[in-house]
């Protein structure tokens, strides 16, 4: 069941940016996304219209939004928390809406001070909305393999959200393993579960790196057939509400895994790169992912050969 073809959803600019502790221009973050377009990622998470108190990181969003030129065939999705940040995010004109419910109930109590079934109530009139107006919503279930206040989450449980997700009307279900701790026996029947209410073109995964199960995630994903999953360049990214979650797998990482399976994608590794070099002189440090260590050295050996 292996696809031919993936999709990866580059979410660099929100997720991988958003707790970023130093100031990011919207210049910076244009540039951002117009590089990641030009490495061929079809799939763009470029911000989110979350109030600014709670991520001032991202109180740019109409502005980066604005100055993006858009490519055709490519598509611009924003988070929307609620009513107002949809309010503000229409006149954006994104190309998708991304809404978030926890499957665990102390997380979504710590995370959003409501209850699961309180946070679809909040959605019931963003996705209405959205719809009305033609914009795809993709909903992400966070925390779906563990929880840094409950512990395990079961498949049960991740299934209960899918379905309150299914009920609200939305296009799309993402399974997220916020904290990394999945392996793939486990991650497997999260995804079945996302997959008897959602056809597979619409669900997606969404892994963190914590503990080095990203890659091994994916794969036993790909045995499933699933072929979307969310991913971020130079490995950006981690959730402030749980400790020790480190980024998001990186997309050159997930990248040199599928062309050595020889599964097609549609991103070209060298611009790639060029995209993670770009965001590490932006944050003054290396990237996490291997393969963007390993290859940036090699062009780092390789420009130092050329000018001896």
């Amino acid at each position: 069941m292996r696809p031919e073809h993936v999709t990866l959803v580059e979410v660099g600019p929100r997720d991988g940016l958003q707790n970023e502790a130093q100031a990011v221009s919207a210049e910076a973050k244009v540039a951002l996304v117009h590089s990641l377009q030009a490495a061929g990622l079809k799939e763009i998470e470029v911000t989110s219209f979350v109030s600014p108190r709670w991520v001032p990181q991202m109180a740019d969003n109409a502005q980066v939004m604005a100055k993006i030129q858009r490519v055709p065939g490519v598509r611009y999705s924003v988070l929307v928390p609620n009513v107002r940040g949809w309010e503000s995010a229409c006149h954006s004109q994104p190309d998708e809406i991304v809404v978030f419910a926890a499957a665990s109930e102390a997380f979504s109590q710590r995370n959003i001070n409501c209850s699961i079934e309180e946070s679809m109530l909040r959605f019931e009139p963003v996705v209405k909305a959205a719809k009305e107006q033609g914009v795809k919503v993709r909903a992400a279930i966070s925390c779906a393999l563990g929880c840094p206040y409950q512990g395990t989450v079961s498949a049960d449980e991740v299934e209960r959200v899918v379905r309150l997700f299914k009920d609200l009307g939305v296009d799309h279900c993402g399974v997220a393993d916020t904290l990394g701790v999945g392996t793939p026996d486990r991650v497997q029947e999260a995804m079945e579960r996302a997959l008897r209410h959602f056809p597979l073109h619409e669900v997606s995964g969404h892994f963190h790196d914590t503990y080095g199960q990203a890659l091994s995630n994916i794969y036993g994903c790909l045995q499933m057939g699933l072929h979307i999953f969310d991913t971020s360049v130079a490995g950006l990214g981690g959730c402030p509400y749980a400790k020790g979650a480190t980024g998001n797998v990186a997309t050159e990482d997930v990248l040199f895994m599928l062309q050595g399976l020889g599964i097609e994608t549609g991103i070209q590794m060298e611009p790639l790169i060029d995209t993670v070099a770009m965001v590490s002189g932006l944050l003054q440090r290396p990237p996490v992912s291997r393969v963007g260590r390993a290859l940036l050295a090699k062009r780092a050996a390789s420009e130092g050969a050329c000018s001896t």
